[in-house]
């Protein structure tokens, strides 16, 4: 069966957007019915409904005022939530980039804490949540460091995967150079790590009892660019997000890197690409460096009915832009579990 991603590109014509006036629209969610939901700068997570109409859930000590971007991107204040799941029961779980912890909210805004510290030592800057089949709660932390953006410079490989079950919270991998989103294989056979500072994806292979080894570099060692999102489509392409440079590609399962969309501004990311070579970034060259439709691309998540509607999520974006893809996405696990 050839690819189907093979020769085919996003065309700007054919995407449409989502929502009005959104704040830091990260990570996005979609159910069976065609709700989506990301999540939000304001402290926690909106709701587009099919009719248009938007709903702001936050928690009831929830800033929703506006913050300059210092506090919002590089301080990271108050609540800010990251990376976004769903429980069985459908709440949210959020790895919190402001509170550095992994919380539980319900669709009413009560919030309860998961897991702010392991072995008595803060968590460092949680990014993404991920459930498995077993109801586990997975989540990464990407850095360390404080304020996170030291990393992107110092390229300290203090990241690290952690898992939550019966046996509390614990660590089961590290050493990762900017851990962002984590994604298993339909049989929860690998555990797909981005190295979003590492310029790669990393894979493990995942135990019975949560354990993970054989890990591996997934493709290839340098992506051009910092992956932050990714997800599989159906005929196990890894779609994947360079943030910065605003690129949407494609990893084949033959390691062939495809891009599907390019959106960023060329002149800007040279500058930024020496400061990163230099090891020299600064808040204003990461500013600069972004592009239009979907500034600082950050997600993607598959939905619609036929799994087909690609979503992507966003730093600074105010929308979400969404398009057709010509190969179904990789159902998350809820989309077989909630309706």
């Amino acid at each position: 069966m050839s690819n189907p991603l093979k020769g085919w590109q996003v065309r700007r014509e054919d995407i449409a957007f989502l929502g009005h006036d959104l704040q830091r629209p990260e990570c996005i969610l979609a159910e069976r019915d065609g709700t989506v939901w990301t999540a939000d700068g304001r402290g926690g997570v909106m709701r587009l409904g099919t009719d248009g109409d938007q709903q702001l859930i936050v928690p009831r000590t929830a800033s929703t005022t506006s913050q300059d971007f210092e506090t919002r991107y590089v301080q990271a204040q108050g609540s800010l939530p990251n990376g976004l799941a769903f429980t069985r029961e459908g709440d949210f779980i959020i790895a919190n980039w402001g509170t550095d912890a992994v919380e539980i909210m319900s669709r009413s805004g009560e919030v309860r804490t998961v897991c702010s510290e392991i072995d008595g030592q803060p968590l460092g800057k949680a990014n993404f949540p991920l459930l498995d089949s077993k109801g586990r709660i997975w989540f990464s932390v990407t850095t360390r460091e404080q304020p996170w953006t030291n990393q992107l410079n110092s390229r300290a490989n203090d990241g690290y995967v952690a898992l939550i079950d019966e046996r509390g919270a614990r660590i089961v991998a590290d050493g990762f150079c900017g851990t962002n989103e984590i994604r298993f294989d339909a049989n929860e056979e690998w555990l797909y790590v981005v190295e979003s500072t590492g310029r790669r994806i990393s894979r493990l292979r995942a135990q019975a009892d949560g354990s993970l080894t054989d890990r591996e570099v997934y493709g290839p060692s340098d992506l051009g660019g910092h992956p932050d999102g990714f997800a599989f489509d159906a005929h196990g392409n890894l779609w994947i997000t360079l943030i910065f440079a605003d690129r949407l590609v494609a990893l084949t399962p033959e390691g062939e890197l495809l891009t599907l969309l390019d959106d960023g501004n060329a002149e800007a990311n040279a500058a930024y690409e020496q400061a990163f070579a230099a090891r020299h970034v600064t808040p204003g060259v990461m500013a600069a460096n972004c592009g239009t439709l979907c500034p600082w691309m950050a997600s993607l998540t598959f939905g619609g009915p036929d799994l087909r509607t690609v979503y992507l999520g966003s730093l600074r974006g105010t929308t979400v832009p969404f398009f057709r893809s010509p190969v179904p996405g990789a159902p998350m696990i809820h989309w077989g579990e909630r309706v």
